[in-house]
């Protein structure tokens, strides 16, 4: 079976007449037979596919990635065309190849993590702003205003900045880049902080310090002997009156279980 064009039931001029088709394939069971008409089918649609697959190629993907992506949408579609349904399958198809090349930006071309409802607000912010540039202000060179793009979407003033804001993320600015404005060689990575090996010993302090009250008096005193007034163990055993093996037990004992309450306290 050959598929040939046709124009004269379908919205697209190069639309192929698959019915037919479509309707053997949902009749043969599967094996090669099947497989070759289906991809018979795929093949008659990749000019569409691939038609659809240029309306996006001015945001920052190369054109053969999305018409990989485009095919994967189609391949998808003739899979999951149902005939028997009455509608026509480029009704379906259309939809179905745009929204894979959407998820497509959505999950391999933002750099940095953005909410759907922003990811949406960008869309329709920049639908708005080419709306707007394309008709009266297209001569006059200048940008819409937050304004005009809230009344051109539909948006509130608010969200029309969050979108705004989205256009900028969708690729992220790397560390080694100039200061905007700087002639000095400072990169962004410059201004960055670091963290501060202090901040480790106020938190393993403030973990420690209640299991160290609850401590027998005598633990208590020889820890703080030892690692506040750094003492010796022969010292603390001689302040003390017992041995220095006896200091170093009652030191490992101590510690041991202070650190064992910590790690459960911080597991639980």
């Amino acid at each position: 079976m050959r598929i040939s064009a046709s124009a004269k039931h379908h919205p697209h001029d190069d639309a192929p007449d698959t019915a037919g088709a479509f309707r053997r394939l949902a009749a043969l069971p599967a094996g090669p037979e099947r497989d070759a008409l289906r991809d018979e089918v795929v093949e008659a649609w990749l000019p569409m596919a691939d038609r659809l697959a240029g309306r996006f190629r001015s945001r920052g993907e190369s054109h053969e990635d999305l018409r990989q992506v485009a095919a994967l949408g189609l391949v998808k579609a003739v899979d999951r065309y149902d005939p028997a349904r009455g509608h026509a399958f480029e009704s379906y198809a259309v939809p179905t190849i745009t929204g894979e090349i959407k998820r497509h930006f959505r999950d391999h071309l933002w750099t940095l993590h953005v909410p759907r409802r922003v990811q949406d607000l960008r869309s329709r912010v920049r639908a708005a702003v080419q709306e707007l540039s394309a008709g009266d202000r297209a001569g006059s060179g200048g940008q819409p205003g937050v304004a005009e793009i809230a009344e051109q979407a539909g948006l509130s003033e608010e969200d029309v900045r969050a979108g705004l804001e989205a256009l900028e993320s969708l690729s992220a600015l790397s560390l080694d880049a100039e200061l905007p404005g700087g002639t000095d060689g400072y990169a962004l990575g410059d201004t960055l902080g670091a963290a501060d090996p202090a901040l480790d010993t106020v938190v393993d302090r403030a973990a420690v310090r209640p299991r160290l009250a609850a401590l027998p008096e005598r633990e208590r005193a020889i820890l703080y002997m030892r690692f506040f007034r750094d003492m010796t163990q022969s010292r603390i055993a001689e302040q003390l009156g017992i041995s220095q093996m006896h200091v170093s037990r009652l030191i490992n004992r101590s510690c041991h279980r202070v650190r064992e309450e910590v790690l459960r306290d911080a597991t639980a």
